[in-house]
């Protein structure tokens, strides 16, 4: 079972049901097992952090990040929980919020290969 602080989550349900747009989008299109029947959770509390989404399946983190993410403490952070997650074997994708929204095909085609290439599909649809 994948451990979590039990304290982080009031803060997740909030963040669910409080979504940006660019997770809205990003949500829509991974919820209900749309992308090769890998169920997805949302805002989804590992350790001391809430990721955005997360495919335990595939062990695929999935973060949208907004402007604030490229500089200084921000970034440092960040860094430090890739790391963490890193150490629990996840692998971590992070997209500018700008880019889901404005090329959201290219960032579901990023995921899509992702996550095929750790289901060893060697010809992908």
């Amino acid at each position: 079972m994948l451990r979590y602080n039990r304290n982080l989550r009031h803060n997740a349900r909030r963040l669910r049901k409080n979504m940006t747009n660019s997770e809205r989008i990003l949500w829509s299109r991974l919820r209900g097992k749309q992308l090769l029947g890998v169920q997805f959770y949302r805002q989804k509390p590992i350790g001391d952090y809430i990721v955005d989404f997360f495919s335990p399946k595939t062990k695929l983190v999935v973060e949208v990040d907004g402007s604030q993410h490229m500089q200084g403490d921000h970034a440092r952070k960040d860094k430090s929980r890739d790391s963490y997650l890193a150490s629990l074997g996840f692998r971590v994708l992070r997209f500018n919020s700008r880019q889901v929204l404005q090329e959201t095909d290219a960032v579901m085609e990023v995921i899509f290969r992702t996550m095929a290439e750790w289901l060893n599909l060697e010809n992908p649809p």
